[in-house]
């Protein structure tokens, strides 16, 4: 119970100090910042359903919760923000496009799926999956960090070079994103391929290229906030970096680097697809990350 719990801790006060930068360029909405009441949403959202998820100990609605939570984000920020630059407008566009489409994509494979193997223990127990919650109210906020900056920032500045950079990152990333995923699930449809593991596609050039995709399409946005930040501010870039720890060290590349080699790793077929293909980064060596 104590881990938990101090882990909650620390992860409100990093949001808090985030908060606080990031506040610092806003317009306000009641004498409060416009960032500040933007990054409470995804918190408040993920501890509403966290109350049903527990008592039905269902996983089903986490990351459905996560894209709502970014959306509802975006819609507030909208709905308050008196006159939004174009730079923040497309923000907005490119993050709703983004979750919507991977909130949707995550919700329907665990329902057909079942389950999420990942949630097995820790739905059972209170505290641990509150830390859970509360983890993916983080992910909403600080991922997008940088993006609300720009979105809720009373600064106004011209489309630019920075602008149009970050929107061709974003695509790339996003396009990456979207063959991966679909080239996995289509290769998870078929009867011939079950327990079998793919290297196929953008598979044969990365073990997790949808990872790989998704942290160069929130680095094309925290380019695209770069040029309106002023001061503390800048903390925000921490968007990028943190998307790219969690992927690579916690939640993603790590647990099914682990589950990979408990279900092939005596299979000298999958030791060579490890050996021979980056963990992440296509076209690079990069050694398996343990």
């Amino acid at each position: 119970m104590i881990k938990p719990l101090i882990g909650i801790l620390v992860i409100l006060v990093i949001s808090c100090g985030i908060t606080l930068a990031g506040s610092q360029g806003s317009i306000e909405e009641n004498g409060l910042p416009l960032f500040l009441i933007c990054a409470s949403v995804g918190f408040i959202l993920h501890w509403i359903v966290f109350v049903p998820s527990f008592i039905l100990q269902t996983e089903h609605y986490f990351d459905l919760t996560g894209s709502i939570s970014y959306v509802s984000t975006i819609t507030a920020a909208y709905l308050f923000h008196p006159d939004m630059s174009a730079r923040g407008l497309v923000v907005c566009v490119l993050i709703a496009i983004w979750a919507i489409r991977l909130g949707s994509f995550l919700f329907l494979r665990v329902k057909r799926d079942g389950k999420d193997r990942r949630f097995d223990e820790i739905k059972t127990k209170f505290f641990r999956y509150m830390f859970t919650w509360t983890m993916g109210g983080a992910w909403v906020f600080i991922t997008m960090a940088a993006g609300l900056a720009v979105i809720t920032s009373a600064n106004q500045v011209a489309l630019d070079g920075f602008f149009y950079a970050g929107v061709a990152l974003w695509v790339l990333g996003f396009g990456i994103e979207i063959a991966a995923d679909r080239q996995k699930a289509n290769f998870r449809r078929n009867p011939q391929n079950k327990e079998k593991f793919i290297t196929v596609g953008l598979w044969s050039l990365s073990r997790h290229p949808n990872y790989f995709g998704e942290i160069v399409l929130w680095l094309g946005i925290a380019v695209v906030a770069l040029p309106t930040l002023e001061g503390w501010q800048y903390v925000t870039l921490i968007s990028p970096i943190f998307v790219a720890f969690l992927l690579i060290k916690v939640s993603g590349v790590k647990l099914l680097e682990k589950s990979g080699m408990e279900r092939w790793g005596e299979d000298p077929a999958y030791r060579n697809y490890v050996a021979s293909t980056p963990s992440l980064v296509p076209f690079t060596r990069i050694k398996n990350i343990q």
